[in-house]
């Protein structure tokens, strides 16, 4: 009966929700701010042209798989329908109150001193915990990165927020074929999965290419920027700065060769996620915000 609750509450009465914003848009719709005058309660509504049904529908099935998952945003329980004024397709999701993690990155303005490396594992913690449950009922997202890493209020007393795996347009499903023309996006694609004329390898659609692009977005949250070589189709990702030794370890492995790539169980054990670093604070213990994590003196990395 929990669990029955628990669904019922993701019915969206569409008559009573009014706009509140616009929050961004990407391949497959955009995204608005709508607010239940009857609850107070605020959507996420993701809008898309009637074409793109099938992959809202796909979205919407994952979320559903994942149901409560705390590394999985939430969604309605079904798919909606507009007429008027055109006609779309929508989705109703929690509302991430705390942008995206490509907000928070943006968010630190002194380019030159490092996101804390407590920060930096924390986050790819709650990633891997993502990838676990998808991975391990053969699903592959297939398009990681941050702005597809949505950030929430935190549940645990002193920390910031937590992180919830989003966006699920590009992924593969189980025993399905994959649109090759609609994976991710090139910085967070491995080498492998290129083949001859910059063509996507259907053989390396897998697991993997999360592991890999999860280093990427680690890359970035250490303040690394992609680099494409002339006549190459993937990229690098450059890094001008010290890290700990066993950041180096994570991301390496991260980016092994493909069949040598850890899965995501076994990047949880790694020490980088385990090692317990001092959490920075503000003053007043109060919430801690992207700037206020900027120290201002770093010995985890250095320039």
């Amino acid at each position: 009966m929990e669990q029955l609750r628990r669904d019922d509450d993701w019915i969206v009465d569409e008559s009573s929700l009014s706009k509140v914003s616009s929050l961004g848009g990407g391949s497959f719709g955009r995204v608005s701010l709508e607010k239940d005058s009857n609850s107070g309660r605020l959507y996420a509504k993701k809008s898309s042209r009637m074409h793109l049904q099938k992959i809202l529908e796909k979205e919407l099935r994952i979320m559903h798989r994942f149901r409560n998952h705390p590394r999985i945003v939430q969604a309605s329980n079904k798919l909606h329908f507009q007429t008027k004024p055109y006609e779309y397709c929508n989705i109703f999701m929690e509302y991430a109150s705390k942008g995206n993690l490509y907000k928070i990155l943006s968010g630190f303005p002194d380019k030159s001193q490092p996101i804390p490396e407590s920060l930096v594992s924390r986050a790819a913690r709650m990633i891997l915990e993502g990838l676990v449950a998808l991975h391990s009922h053969g699903y592959v997202h297939c398009d990681l990165k941050p702005s597809n890493v949505l950030v929430f209020p935190s549940t645990t007393p002193g920390e910031p927020w937590d992180l919830k795996l989003a966006d699920f347009g590009s992924s593969k499903e189980p025993d399905s074929e994959y649109d090759f023309m609609s994976l991710g996006t090139a910085q967070y694609i491995p080498s492998e999965s290129f083949g001859p004329n910059g063509l996507i390898n259907p053989g390396h659609i897998d697991p993997r290419l999360d592991i890999y692009a999860l280093g990427c977005v680690v890359y970035e949250m250490f303040g690394a920027l992609p680099k494409q070589e002339y006549f190459e189709y993937y990229y690098d990702w450059i890094l001008h700065r010290e890290i700990s030794p066993e950041a180096q370890d994570f991301l390496r492995r991260c980016h092994d060769m493909h069949p040598h790539r850890p899965n995501a169980t076994e990047l949880l054990n790694h020490s980088f996620i385990t090692q317990r670093l001092p959490w920075p604070t503000t003053e007043n213990d109060k919430e801690i915000s992207a700037r206020s994590l900027i120290p201002s003196v770093s010995k985890l990395l250095l320039t």
